[in-house]
């Protein structure tokens, strides 16, 4: 079941409408990571209130994680690498429906919810959209993209000198006022997904996209349930 999607553009607090391309709710082309990747650890931060908005997010009906079933295999590459280093891949975010990204835009919008600031503490909300920390569009609604970082084989937490949605210069890969082990940190994460074929973006070292990604014109909308 296909529709067109009417978009939101946000752009120094203007709001848009715009035409996106195709959404689906068919679920084929995915696989719950679960399924292939059995050390993995879970921290769906848009299920629960620990997340930029304070809410649970719109699409998010269980704590569980999916991507399409070519990123999945890229990924478990990935943590076989990593597993061969002493590490665990722990997830926060995979597969997003477009209705929670919606839900980002709704918040946005809203001057008298300021969510929780402590993901963004020296920025104002309309900062975020222009820094490219939260968009209208977003790949992880295209199913091949994850947030991630490593934990050690016995689940204690690697330092990688910020946490996931922080939405601060702290959160850029190449960020230098970090320790030495901090940047050795990223940097193995960072091997490891680019070796199995994923790409970086530059202002979240937790962010990764397959590059060849199989829906790039398609934004999905069925639920994490």
């Amino acid at each position: 079941m296909k529709k067109t999607l009417i978009a939101l553009l946000v752009a120094a607090g203007v709001f848009a409408p715009v035409y996106a391309d195709t959404i689906s709710v068919d679920k084929s082309g995915f696989e719950e990571i679960s399924k292939v990747i059995d050390d993995a650890a879970y921290d769906i931060r848009y299920y629960s209130s620990n997340n930029f908005t304070g809410k649970r997010v719109q699409g998010y009906k269980a704590p569980r994680a999916y991507l399409t079933k070519e990123a999945l295999a890229a990924l478990s590459k990935a943590a076989d690498d990593l597993r061969s280093q002493g590490y665990r891949l722990l997830i926060w975010d995979s597969y997003r429906p477009q209705k929670a990204v919606d839900n980002f835009v709704v918040w946005m919008k809203d001057p008298k919810d300021p969510g929780n600031k402590a993901f963004y503490p020296e920025l104002e909300k309309s900062d975020l959209v222009k820094g490219n920390y939260v968009a209208t569009k977003s790949s992880h609604t295209r199913g091949s993209t994850v947030d991630l970082t490593i934990i050690k084989k016995d689940g204690t937490t690697v330092d990688m000198g910020g946490t996931f949605d922080l939405f601060s210069e702290i959160s850029h890969p190449d960020y230098q006022n970090i320790t030495k082990a901090q940047k050795r940190n990223r940097k193995i994460l960072r091997n490891a997904m680019l070796k199995a074929g994923f790409n970086a973006i530059d202002s979240e070292w937790w962010h990764y996209t397959y590059k060849d990604e199989p829906y790039k014109d398609t934004y999905f909308d069925f639920d994490v349930e």
